[in-house]
C-alpha cells in the first residue's frame, strides 16, 4: 500500500515545492536527516483516518525532499506501518530508532498508541513530533523533553462540544440548558476516555442533565446493548468518540432499534471520515456533526499568513491525484500536513542554523523558540510549546478545534462563531432517520 500510494503523490510536487521555496538551502551536501514517520497503513485504523494522515504527511515531506536540501541537510524518510496495534507501534518506533538510525520520529494516529510510543521515545531520548493523535494522557504530568505535539487535545475536543450545544439549547432546542439531555458515549481507550472527560467537564459548567456515560471497547461485535440503554435515556444531543467499524455499528443498529435523538456530534477520528461514513450509513449521516483542527481547505484564506494559502492549494491538488472523486478532502489529510510543514519549515531549519545541529536537544530547542499568532499555520491556529514544568510540557497552547457539520456532501465549520461558514442546522430535521422531532 505504501508504495501504491508513494507513486501517486509524487505527481507535480517537485515543482509546487520549488515554486513555493520549500528548500532552506541550494547547496545539497552529504548530510542527511532522517524522518522516521508511522501511521496504520493497515487494520481498523487505516480507514478511520490514519491512511488520509499518512497521504498529508507524505504529500508533504516529498515536497521538501524534491525541493532540496534544508540548510545543507538533505530529507530522507522511512515509512512504518504501526498496523492498528500498539505493540507494533511501540516495535516499529524502536526499530526505526535502533536499527534504521532516524533522527526524529513524525506522526502518530492513535491515542493508545501515542501514550505507550511517547514514553519509550523518551527513554530513547530521540525526537517525537506528533501530528495527530490528541490524548491528554499523551503528555499530562509527563514533563517530557523531546516530544511535541502541535495538535489539540483531547480535553479541548469534549469541552468545545458541550459549549457548542450550551450557545444552541435556547435559540435552537428551545430549553434552557439544565434541561438539556445529554449522552456522553465513548470508545475505551486512551483516546475516548480523554475526549469523554472533557465532554463531562464541559456538561458539569454548562449545567446539562447527563443521562448516560458509558464507554465500549471499539472492537466490540454487538452495540445493541449500548442503544437499548440510548433510547431509556432519551437524550436531546448524544456526544461520541469512536473511530469507524465502531461507529457504522452503533449507528446501524441504532437505526434497527429505532433510536431517536436531537443531534449527534463527533470528536474526530472516524467522523473526520466522511467517505467512510457516507459509504457505512448513506444519506443518515446528514447534518452529524464533527469535531477537529479545521480542515485546511476551510481556513479563512484571508486570516491565514500569506505564504500558506500556495501550500494549501499544492496539497489539495496532490491530494486529488491520489484519491480521485473524493466528496470531501477529510480534515485528517490537512492536518497531517500542516503539522509536517510546520515542522519543516520552523523546527528543522532553527535547529541547524541557531543551534547547531539536528540532534534531540537541537529539535527540542528550536521547538520552544516558535511563536507564531493566530492565522501562523495552516489549521489556522497559532502554535507556542508549554516548557518545562506545565503540566502539558510540549503541547501547542495556542491550538483549538472548530465543530464542522456535514450537509448534504459538502462540510461546513459552524462553531466557535469566530470561524462560522453557517449557522448549524440543530435539531435534526422532522423526517430524517434519527429524529426525535
Amino acid at each position: 500500500m505504501t508504495m501504491r500510494i508513494g507513486r501517486r503523490l509524487l505527481g507535480g510536487a517537485i515543482a509546487a515545492a520549488a515554486a513555493l521555496g520549500f528548500a532552506g538551502s541550494v547547496q545539497a551536501q552529504d548530510k542527511k536527516f532522517k524522518v522516521g514517520v508511522i501511521y496504520d497503513l493497515t487494520g481498523p485504523l487505516a480507514g478511520g483516518g490514519s491512511e488520509l494522515q499518512y497521504i498529508g504527511a507524505k504529500i508533504m515531506i516529498d515536497s521538501f525532499i524534491k525541493a532540496g536540501a534544508i540548510e545543507g541537510y538533505k530529507i530522507e524518510a522511512v515509512y512504518a506501518d504501526a498496523q492498528s496495534k500498539p505493540d507494533v507501534a511501540i516495535n516499529e518506533a524502536v526499530r526505526l530508532v535502533e536499527q534504521e538510525k532516524v533522527d526524529m520520529l513524525l506522526g502518530f494516529f492513535s491515542s493508545a498508541q501515542c501514550v505507550p510510543v511517547a514514553g519509550r521515545v523518551e527513554q530513547l531520548k530521540k525526537f517525537m513530533w506528533i501530528t495527530t493523535c490528541i490524548s491528554s494522557a499523551v503528555l499530562e504530568n509527563k514533563n517530557y523533553k523531546y516530544v511535541f505535539r502541535p495538535q489539540a487535545s483531547g480535553n479541548q475536543f469534549g469541552l468545545m462540544t458541550m459549549d457548542f450545544i450550551e450557545q444552541n439549547a435556547k435559540s435552537k432546542f428551545g430549553k434552557e440548558p439544565k434541561d438539556m439531555r445529554v449522552a456522553i458515549i465513548h470508545e475505551d481507550g486512551a483516546y475516548g476516555v480523554d475526549v469523554a472527560k472533557g465532554n463531562e467537564a464541559g456538561a458539569k459548567k454548562a449545567g446539562f442533565n447527563v443521562v448516560l456515560k458509558e464507554g465500549y471497547s471499539a472492537t466490540a461485535p454487538d452495540l445493541s446493548a449500548l442503544v437499548t440503554k440510548l433510547k431509556r435515556a432519551r437524550p436531546d444531543v448524544i456526544f461520541h468518540t469512536g473511530y469507524n467499524p465502531d461507529i457504522t455499528l452503533l449507528l446501524r443498529q441504532a437505526r434497527e432499534q429505532g433510536l431517536k435523538f436531537g443531534a449527534l456530534v463527533g470528536h474526530g477520528a472516524g467522523y473526520g471520515v466522511y467517505e467512510k461514513l457516507k459509504e457505512g450509513l448513506g444519506a443518515d449521516v446528514n447534518y452529524f456533526f464533527n469535531t477537529d483542527p479545521i480542515s485546511i481547505w476551510l481556513t479563512n484564506a484571508k486570516t491565514l499568513d500569506a505564504k500558506l494559502p500556495p501550500v494549501i492549494k499544492m496539497v489539495g491538488e496532490e491530494f486529488d491525484k491520489a484519491k480521485p472523486g473524493v466528496a470531501i478532502r477529510s480534515a485528517h489529510v490537512g492536518m497531517a500536513a500542516s503539522n509536517t510543514y510546520l515542522f519543516f519549515t520552523e523546527v528543522l531549519p532553527k535547529a541547524i542554523k541557531k543551534y547547531g545541529g539536528v540532534d534531540p536537544d537541537s529539535l527540542r530547542k528550536a521547538a520552544l523558540d516558535i511563536d507564531l499568532p493566530e492565522g501562523g499555520t495552516m489549521l489556522g491556529f497559532g502554535v507556542k510549546f508549554l516548557g518545562e514544568g506545565a503540566p502539558m510540557a510540549g503541547q501547542n497552547e495556542r491550538s483549538f478545534p472548530v465543530v464542522i457539520q456535514y450537509v448534504d456532501d459538502k462540510s461546513y465549520v459552524v462553531w466557535p462563531k469566530s470561524q462560522a461558514m453557517r449557522e448549524a442546522v440543530l435539531p435534526l430535521p422532522k423526517g430524517t432517520t434519527y429524529s426525535n422531532q
